[in-house]
């Protein structure tokens, strides 16, 4: 696979339906598939993302690519296909840090994930894998898992707040199970998985 070979796609938005249901499990690992993990990292880093879920470019498949530190300041970059978020361990401390999502532009929260997280899955060969991570890693990986199972961030807020931060990214709060799906228009926000205390540059999780 070449990461440098794909198409940027728009960002789909809060509010599309294609984000707000669970995605369809990978059955066929062919060219079709490798394409679009090629798209989605050309989506991400168009977008100066640090993870994309592939419902994050309308896309309803269980697959999310990544490329962000780990607690140590190491890179890490991958994907990973019909991903399973092993179960906190007592290990796993709680964290409450800045969140942000290139689907909901420009606005973050404070949002508690593990410290610790360990998913397993698939690459695009239907080859097995796990990634084990730390700092904005382990909160990449819950944060795109979230993502495939037709959760968004905000999702996990009190409903005020979410009401106020979809309003300050002018966009709808969550339709109806009825409503349709894919990219809205706009172009490719930044702000996605952005380590803490980082402004948008010029991630995504």
């Amino acid at each position: 696979m070449d990461v440098s070979a794909g198409t940027a796609r728009p960002v789909t938005r809060y509010g599309a339906g294609v984000l707000h249901r669970p995605c369809a499990p990978v059955e066929s690992f062919d060219a079709t598939l490798e394409a679009l993990v090629e798209d989605m990292f050309a989506s991400m880093y168009a977008a100066s993302g640090v993870g994309l879920a592939a419902n994050q470019i309308g896309v309803g498949l269980r697959v999310f690519v990544y490329d962000c530190p780990d607690a140590t300041g190491e890179n890490q970059a991958g994907h990973v296909v019909n991903p399973v978020l092993a179960p906190r361990g007592a290990f796993a401390r709680p964290v409450t840090d800045s969140e942000g999502c290139l689907s909901v532009p420009g606005q973050q929260a404070e949002v508690t994930r593990a410290g610790v997280a360990m998913v397993t899955g698939s690459d695009l060969h239907g080859q097995p894998v796990t990634v084990t991570g730390t700092g904005t890693l382990a909160r990449c990986l819950q944060h795109e898992t979230d993502h495939l199972r037709g959760v968004v961030y905000v999702d996990l807020l009190p409903a005020a707040e979410r009401a106020e931060i979809l309003a300050a990214a002018g966009l709808p709060g969550r339709p109806s199970r009825s409503a349709g799906s894919g990219a809205v228009p706009g172009g490719n926000p930044a702000g996605d998985h952005l380590p803490p205390g980082a402004a948008a540059p010029a991630g995504g999780r």
